[in-house]
């Protein structure tokens, strides 16, 4: 009986001896895709994971993949090792995850995955011996037709940020707003470009964005920052917006919409300092009306004697006392009303001609409002300084 066990312990460390034959099952490589059932689309991530079992010693090891046309692909993270045991034996187990974005539709082929793998023999001698996976193919299909960007992600988070109360600025102050947008399953250059904001009277100031990402089994989460600078264009409040983009979820394949609403941003009641007026407006707009009245009838009487065209009203309301323009611009400055102030600026430049003086003014005021240093521009002082500045000439009898 004994023996019979020893025979047995000797049969049995031979038969577990390193050797340089390789026996069936000792080493094995695969590759499986995940949701094999779903027919990705363009762009659409697609998981794979290379899994291989190892039942023998392992000195050296390289894993080959191969050439993958008609696909962009990303490494997830670094090659994991760990050991199992099956019917009492350890056996080595690696994984590596990987995500393949195809970039076209049709039945697209990957080859074999191949692991060089350096083993050793009876004699603890080194010996080169290599496995590979079985050839697979993915079929795909071509991206919806969409009107924006097409963004194909497994989930998809959006945060709104403001770095105070929009609706409780102090007089001159901005406010920072940060959209954050976190999606799994993309890269970072897939998310959709950073959006404009509209406001009908805020001023509107853009930061560069920031795009960063981080590899998960699950995919490649990339995140993107959309940072805007705002201020009331009046000093007083002002609505920005909403924003709106569509995405598809590859989990439950279905189209979704994100809708990110309206914000007013005003500055705080309580703080603000009572409406300067001006009585004598009224009267002096009266008066105007009823000079430009007079002024063009005997204008055109003059023209007349003279033998010369008189361009009527249009041309009479160029002159400084009756440009409404001129009045819009004035007025706005009363009201320190910054963004009809700009408003009208512009609107006299592209009518007059926009000479480099002009320009030049315009564009300090700009850099007075988005400078975090600067206080509230005074909007009076740029109304004289603009006014003062040469403008093209017209000609009254044309």
């Amino acid at each position: 009986m004994r023996a019979l066990i020893v025979v047995f312990l000797i049969w049995a460390s031979i038969a577990g001896a390193q050797t340089t034959e390789v026996f069936p099952g000792e080493l094995k490589l695969t590759v499986s895709v995940e949701n094999d059932d779903v027919v990705p689309y363009e762009q659409e991530m697609v998981l794979v994971t290379i899994h291989g079992e190892y039942r023998r010693h392992i000195t050296l090891e390289k894993l080959e993949q191969p050439e993958m046309p008609g696909f962009n692909w990303l490494q997830l993270g670094q090659d994991h090792w760990f050991d199992t045991q099956v019917a009492g034996k350890k056996v080595k187990n690696l994984v590596r995850r990987m995500a393949l974005y195809p970039d076209k539709a049709g039945t697209l082929e990957i080859g074999a995955f191949v692991h060089h793998l350096t083993l050793t023999d009876e004699g603890d001698d080194w010996f080169d011996h290599e496995i590979r996976s079985e050839p697979f193919t993915i079929q795909v299909q071509p991206a919806p037709k969409v009107a924006g960007w097409w963004l194909p992600v497994r989930q998809l988070r959006v945060s709104d940020d403001w770095s105070n109360a929009p609706d409780q600025l102090q007089p001159g102050e901005g406010v920072l707003r940060v959209i954050r947008l976190e999606a799994v399953g993309v890269g970072p250059d897939m998310l959709p470009p950073m959006p404009e904001l509209h406001s009908p009277s805020a001023m509107i100031f853009a930061h560069p964005e920031k795009r960063l990402v981080d590899l998960s089994p699950e995919g490649p989460v990339s995140v993107a920052y959309w940072r805007w600078t705002i201020r009331p264009g009046n000093d007083t409040s002002a609505i920005v917006e909403p924003l709106s983009f569509d995405y598809f979820d590859t989990r439950n394949r279905v189209a979704r919409t994100v809708t990110i609403s309206a914000q007013r941003v005003a500055m705080d009641a309580a703080t603000l300092p009572p409406p300067e007026t001006s009585p004598e407006a009224g009267h002096i707009y009266r008066g105007a009306v009823l000079t430009t009245l007079v002024l063009s009838l005997g204008l055109g009487l003059a023209a007349a004697m003279l033998g010369r065209r008189f361009g009527g009203l249009d041309q009479v309301r160029r002159l400084p006392l009756f440009d409404p323009l001129r009045r819009a611009l004035q007025a706005a400055a009363v009201a320190r009303d910054l963004s009809g102030l700009r408003r009208a600026a512009v609107a006299m430049m592209r009518r007059d001609g926009a000479d480099s003086n002009r320009m030049a003014v315009l564009s300090e005021l700009d850099r007075a409002v988005f400078d975090p240093g600067a206080g509230t521009p005074d909007s009076r002082a740029f109304a004289r300084r603009f006014l003062s500045q040469s403008r093209r000439k017209t000609d009254t009898f044309g």
